[in-house]
């Protein structure tokens, strides 16, 4: 397993809330006595990395396995089924009780769910009679902290369920996660939602607060100020963006997982044939954290200088005589070493993916999309495209970004693009483009698009962008703003009354609301006007707000906000919470359906 993220310097006390999830995972096991075999569903693999050891599930006697079709390969009488409520991982866990059944072996099945149990599943356990052999629990693991400012619930599918399915179930899993928050950091007073899901999480989250209320003493400030709910669907133009920062381009070309990256070993410099080797990325690694939010062409130059200082120093070690001080020196710096090497490594492997001809061009066309300014040259560039039969991904991401930012594409061009990559890529792909056209992705184009009145109001395009001294968010993407981290600068520093009408012209209502025993108090308009001693926390430090993003969030967008943070002037410390952290690719890979 990966290694699990510092979360010392976090602005709330997310090690608490690691440590009770890890707790509530040991007191399961430990009430199972004896040895036992833990099988896991694989997609919570990830999950439980961050916040539990490998080591300390053996040290309660436990043999690990992924769950499978495969039957269970172990001589142990308890098994421990941890799973999320779906039904093709009940039909895996049937297959096992059954294989175990026939082949005479006896043992004690327990099947807890994540973070709930859902009837729908245990009904299948019913019909293949495997039920009443069981005992079921539930692990409520609502929330995973991935970093010290970055939550996660862990909910893979959120948009295109909430989207395409009409399945509306996250929803409630959110308002949860965030209102088990509240029981650890006090009831949060302000909630700001754009979005239709993000507006029925805040009405949710209040239904909560009835029901089962957080009981904070009225002299207790509460640690979150602000809650801001946003919903992927207000800014799809964001996410089908190519990252330009570091940790936004590894995601990209290398597709992070719950905080690591696997490589194969001699990208890293281990001359080990076809072994894979995973890289923790987060906090903990001090140069990745310094590193990880700015733009690529930055991050080359400084490993540079790092490499270069490294070498001056040493030939000035073998050279010239050297106190003891200096010497201490020298040997504090080479234990930085490791960290250059692998940094190297991982920017010489992406510049190998950032320098081709079809990445440039892909960027040059996003660039032209956002700007629209020309839409001929953006359709015969994706008509080309397709007839190339470029990757599938590839060729969704921008046709989303031209649908997006034009409101649809007119009728004869919707029905040709769309026979074309019938023809190119198969018929199969029928459904794909269904699932684009419920969730608004891709449509035919009724009314004039608004992409140009947003972009102008809300300064998305920034010309002449430092990337090195950047003084706009907008240097994540090499001059473009992300429209999502412009909504929540106006929300902090102006509120949003000031852009209520454009507020209007993206998808779905918004809201503003007070909770607790602020509710009575008069409308905010802007975080710094909610009343002054709520705005700051007890000891002085900044006021805390929880963004949260519901159908995921990117890491460039990750990188804007704790620029943001960074400012001067800025009284806040920001908090993301996200259905997953997701990216153009894995976004639009999740419309993509194969039939048959």
């Amino acid at each position: 397993m990966a290694q699990i993220p510092n979360l010392d310097n976090a602005s709330l006390n997310l090690t608490s809330l690691r440590e009770q999830s890890q707790k509530e995972l040991i007191n399961i096991l430990k009430n199972i006595r004896g040895k036992k075999c833990l099988i896991i569903d694989p997609k919570l693999g990830g999950s439980l990395s961050s916040i539990i050891q490998t080591s300390l599930l053996k040290e309660h006697g436990v043999e690990l396995r992924h769950l499978s079709a495969e039957p269970i390969q172990s001589d142990c009488t308890k098994v421990v089924f941890l799973v999320r409520s779906k039904i093709d991982l009940m039909k895996f866990i049937c297959s096992n009780v059954h294989n175990d059944i026939s082949k005479g072996l006896q043992r004690e099945y327990h099947v807890y769910f994540v973070p709930r149990r859902a009837v729908v599943c245990e009904k299948v356990l019913e019909d293949e009679k495997v039920h009443q052999l069981m005992t079921i629990g539930e692990y409520p693991l609502y929330v995973v902290p991935l970093d010290e400012d970055v939550l996660s619930f862990e909910l893979d599918l959120a948009y295109k369920e909430s989207q395409v399915d009409g399945d509306t179930s996250s929803l409630w899993h959110i308002a949860k996660a965030i209102h088990k928050l509240e029981f650890s950091f006090g009831v949060i007073p302000n909630v700001r939602a754009k979005g239709k899901a993000s507006v029925r999480v805040a009405d949710i989250l209040n239904h909560m607060q009835a029901e089962e209320p957080v009981n904070s003493p009225d002299m207790v400030v509460p640690e979150i100020n602000t809650l801001i709910l946003l919903d992927r669907e207000v800014d799809m133009v964001t996410p089908m963006c190519s990252q330009l920062t570091y940790e936004g381009l590894i995601d990209e070309f290398l597709h992070i997982n719950n905080g690591s990256v696997e490589l194969d070993a001699s990208i890293m410099g281990v001359q080990q044939e076809g072994k894979k080797i995973k890289v923790p990325l987060n906090s903990s690694d001090k140069l990745f954290k310094e590193i990880r939010d700015l733009n690529f062409e930055v991050v080359v130059q400084i490993l540079r200088q790092k490499a270069t200082s490294m070498k001056q120093d040493y030939t000035e070690m073998t050279t010239t005589t050297q106190t003891v001080s200096e010497l201490k020196d020298f040997v504090k710096k080479l234990n930085s070493l490791p960290e250059i090497t692998r940094h190297i490594n991982l920017a010489q492997h992406l510049s190998t993916f950032t320098s081709k001809p079809s990445f440039l061009g892909q960027l040059d066309m996003e660039h032209t999309i956002v700007e629209a300014q020309s839409y001929d040259i953006c359709y015969e560039y994706i008509e080309e495209m397709i007839h190339k039969q470029e990757p599938l991904v590839n060729v969704l991401r921008l046709l989303i970004l031209f649908s997006v930012t034009n409101s649809g594409l007119p009728k004869k061009h919707f029905d040709y693009l769309r026979r074309e990559l019938l023809h190119s890529y198969g018929f199969e792909h029928m459904a794909t483009l269904n699932n684009l056209e419920k969730a608004g992705l891709l449509k035919k184009q009724e009314t004039k698009s608004n992409w140009l009145t947003i972009k102008r109001a809300l300064q998305l395009v920034v010309d002449d962008t430092d990337t090195a001294n950047p003084n706009d968010i907008a240097y994540v993407f090499s001059g473009y703003a992300p429209l999502s981290i412009r909504l929540i600068q106006h929300a902090v520093r102006s509120g949003w009354r000031p852009i209520e009408e454009i507020l209007k012209l993206l998808p779905g209502p918004h809201s503003e609301t007070k909770r607790g025993r602020f509710s009575s108090s008069p409308s905010f308009d802007t975080l710094q006007g909610a009343s002054a001693n709520i705005d700051r926390a007890a000891d002085g430090r900044r006021s805390l707000v929880l963004v949260v993003f519901i159908g995921g969030v990117t890491f460039a967008e990750i990188s804007a906000l704790r620029f943001l943070t960074a400012q001067e002037g800025m009284a806040y410390d920001m908090i993301i919470g996200t259905t997953k952290i997701v990216s153009g690719h894995n976004l639009a890979e999740t419309f993509v359906e194969k039939l048959g």
